[in-house]
């Protein structure tokens, strides 16, 4: 089994940063071995793909809307991936969550089998 936990949601100014965080829990399986990806999910909205990065992160995808504002990254030494946002907009307002285990390159949220619990991403205009 593999516990997934996301941190570092919170409040931002739009034109902010954050950064978002992945891992898992103690006692659980590591990530590292797993393609992670990253989704969020709007009220009222479907949950949509972000980014994603290969296990060893020689490979990186991306939403268009999220290109060349969002870097996806990963460090296995220390089991983790990192969501690093700049240029923040309020449609970027979502829960984001993360997700380990899908085929490369895979970018549908369907064939992702771990799940995180989500984080909260509030842009203010």
């Amino acid at each position: 089994q593999v516990h997934v936990v996301e941190s570092g949601g919170g409040l931002v100014q739009a034109g902010g940063s954050l950064r978002l965080s992945c891992t898992t829990s103690a006692r659980t399986l590591s990530i590292n071995p797993y393609r992670v990806g990253w989704f969020r999910q709007a009220p009222g909205k479907e949950r949509e793909f972000v980014a994603a990065i290969s296990a060893y992160g020689r490979n990186t995808d991306y939403a268009d809307s999220v290109k060349g504002r969002f870097t996806i990254s990963r460090d296995n030494a220390e089991s983790m991936v990192y969501l690093q946002m700049n240029s923040l907009k309020p449609e970027d307002t979502a829960v984001y969550y993360c997700a380990a285990n899908a085929p490369p390159r895979s970018v549908s949220r369907t064939q992702f089998a771990y799940w995180g619990q989500g984080t909260q991403v509030t842009v203010l205009s």
